[in-house]
């Protein structure tokens, strides 16, 4: 075993380890672990994190459900048109995109490149998410009286747009719906953790469904690096007690940042 597929195993540990001390984050690393350590092409990498994301939220999940955190209604009524948006993605959109998207200038843009740009731009929303102070941020949410008018509106539209990001870049998007939860569906920010988990699950797992027609894959593997992650999360939970969430959130989201710039420097930089 080569030392970058050693590190690419220790990543997969790592991606849990990381949702297990902050409760969320790690998944954004699953697909830069796959395409720089383990060599995946883009396509393979997003398809394969929706299975290991999906994963991963199914037990992050379980446990908020035990807790009485997961809002049931909520959920279905975001993640149905989330569900058909993702797996419409995976199915029939992502196999669509052309290998050369465009070229100008001597630069080709290719749809590897194409969506490891799109991914790390998704990295840095996700970075931000995790620096500035989320409950702080949503202190100043609507009331109850104003959210009963928008709620069925727009959770559909954005839950097809939830969909459509997740499906393209293969990553659960916690730091989109856990907002969209707690300002539309007026959720306490600990239940729309939840509830998010248990969207993310739905969402990536049938997802995942959508790449089944058109990819070969490696379930050796790809089991493997998920019970990696998901070890990883007990192991996190245990440390949690020990280490303050809060700043560690912050110091990765910081990391995730320094990630995302260095993803489209490297790719437009080949």
């Amino acid at each position: 075993m080569e030392l970058l597929e050693i590190l690419g195993y220790a990543g997969a540990l790592m991606i849990g380890l990381v949702l297990g001390l902050i409760g969320g984050g790690g998944s954004i690393l699953t697909v830069p672990v796959m395409v720089y350590l383990l060599a995946l092409n883009p396509v393979t990498a997003t398809a394969y994190s929706l299975f290991v994301v999906g994963s991963a939220s199914l037990v992050g999940a379980g446990k908020n459900l035990q807790k009485g955190l997961v809002g049931f209604k909520t959920a279905l009524a975001f993640a149905i048109p989330a569900v058909l948006s993702v797996y419409s993605t995976r199915r029939f959109i992502v196999p669509a995109i052309p290998e050369e998207i465009i070229s100008f200038n001597g630069f080709t843009l290719t749809r590897d490149i194409g969506i490891m740009l799109f991914f790390a731009i998704l990295m840095l929303a996700a970075s931000f998410s995790m620096i500035v102070d989320k409950e702080k941020l949503l202190a100043s949410k609507p009331s109850q009286e104003e959210k009963k008018e928008t709620n069925l509106a727009l959770l559909i539209p954005l839950g097809l747009l939830t969909g459509l990001i997740t499906g393209l870049v293969g990553a659960g998007g916690g730091f989109i719906i856990i907002p969209i939860l707690v300002i539309l569906a007026g959720l306490p920010m600990k239940k729309a953790v939840g509830t998010s988990l248990l969207i993310i699950a739905i969402n990536s797992l049938l997802g995942f469904l959508g790449d089944l027609g058109h990819l070969k894959v490696d379930w050796l593997f790809l089991l493997a690096f998920t019970a990696l992650s998901v070890i990883g999360i007990f192991l996190g939970v245990y440390l949690s007690k020990f280490v303050n969430g809060h700043k560690l959130k912050k110091a990765f989201g910081w990391f995730v940042l320094v990630m995302g710039i260095y993803i489209i420097y490297k790719e437009l930089t080949l």
